[in-house]
């Protein structure tokens, strides 16, 4: 007997507290989704010169480093190899400016209502993740996902250091539709002068729960039938109200609240299970672009609010465009139900 169609459904997510409406009938078999826009559709032609070989155009590759921002500090190489295996620097483009003068710190109490302007002053760094033009950050082994995200742990800590910077959001974009202006495998991170909105409405929503419930939203999720993988520190899923077709979300088994006191072995663990997870989304639909970013909490936050707070790594594919009703609401429209999307992510072999 045929199976019935899934009719469509709203779920509100409990980190977030965005609503999103589940509409399979807006989309064919989720098997058939795919991105027709590859990210990088031929990477290592693209190096020029044979395998490995610079990107003539290229400033992030091996031997045109002259040509980068000042360098912040790099993961050097075995003494057989290239001199780096990472580089850290400042981005050459800053959204927020580091020698700009950081703003005042704001009197005691509520902040001034309605607008406002402050000097944009920040720190923008660029995390080059291979000296390799030709090479993704999932084709690396696990250690080197591991060494990149210990060069983001440790470049957070640094700007942590700085009294003005109150948050770092850490976040990749691959492929030009999702906002890379580089072919060559990099992420970046920003060190703002302020908690952004969505890191306050997502610390009240979790608080929310806390309160409710008297548990964290993250350290248990509500059915296995969402679970994509998991290893001995993180659980891999699809999260119960994703925002996003193929949504993955990468947490601590653990509770923890800051992403920046991962040590070596929970890195090596973490960078295993994010380069299956890559490959998995890249080998399902198509080389897809997508963005990851990495949601932590705020510097300096109240220990009360610690039991609440718990970091994670997003996987957002882009596979839609965001149209006026997600725009103009705040809710999204996914396609694919997140039982659907996990159980073919569960079985697809990397």
């Amino acid at each position: 007997m045929a199976e019935a169609p899934r009719t469509s459904e709203a779920r509100r997510d409990a980190v977030f507290g965005r609503w999103v409406v589940f509409s399979p009938a807006r989309s064919r078999r989720p098997t058939d989704l795919k991105s027709h826009a590859p990210a990088n559709p031929s990477p290592a032609a693209a190096g020029g010169g044979g395998e490995g070989a610079p990107k003539p155009s290229c400033p992030f590759c091996y031997g045109r480093e002259s040509e980068c921002a000042p360098e912040i500090f790099r993961v050097p190489a075995p003494p057989d190899a290239s001199p780096w295996r990472i580089r850290v620097i400042e981005n050459l483009y800053p959204a927020l400016r580091r020698d700009a003068e950081p703003p005042a710190p704001e009197e005691e109490g509520e902040p001034t209502p309605g607008e406002r302007a402050v000097v944009g002053f920040g720190f923008h760094d660029v995390v080059i993740e291979t000296p390799r033009h030709d090479v993704r950050l999932w084709d690396l082994d696990a250690a080197g996902v591991g060494d990149v995200l210990l060069a983001y742990s440790r470049r957070v800590r640094q700007l942590m250091e700085h009294p003005a910077v109150k948050y770092v959001q850490v976040f990749k974009n691959h492929g030009a539709s999702a906002g890379a202006s580089m072919a060559h495998s990099h992420s970046q991170m920003l060190g703002t002068p302020f908690v952004p909105p969505s890191v306050t409405t997502r610390l009240n929503c979790m608080k929310e729960v806390f309160e409710r419930f008297g548990k964290c939203s993250l350290c248990e999720f509500q059915s296995k039938d969402i679970l994509v993988s998991e290893t001995d520190n993180f659980s891999a899923i699809v999260p119960f109200a994703a925002s996003y077709p193929f949504e993955i979300w990468i947490i601590p088994r653990h509770h923890s609240s800051y992403f920046h006191e991962i040590d070596k072995d929970t890195a090596l663990d973490l960078g295993s299970l994010l380069r299956t997870m890559l490959a998995k989304l890249s080998k399902q639909l198509n080389d897809l672009p997508f963005n990851f970013m990495i949601h932590s909490a705020p510097f300096g936050v109240s220990t009360s609010c610690l039991p609440y707070t718990h970091w994670f790594l997003q996987i957002v594919p882009q596979l839609s465009v965001i149209g006026g009703f997600e725009i103009g609401s705040g809710c999204y429209i996914n396609p694919v139900f997140p039982e659907d999307a996990a159980k073919i992510l569960r079985e697809l072999d990397c």
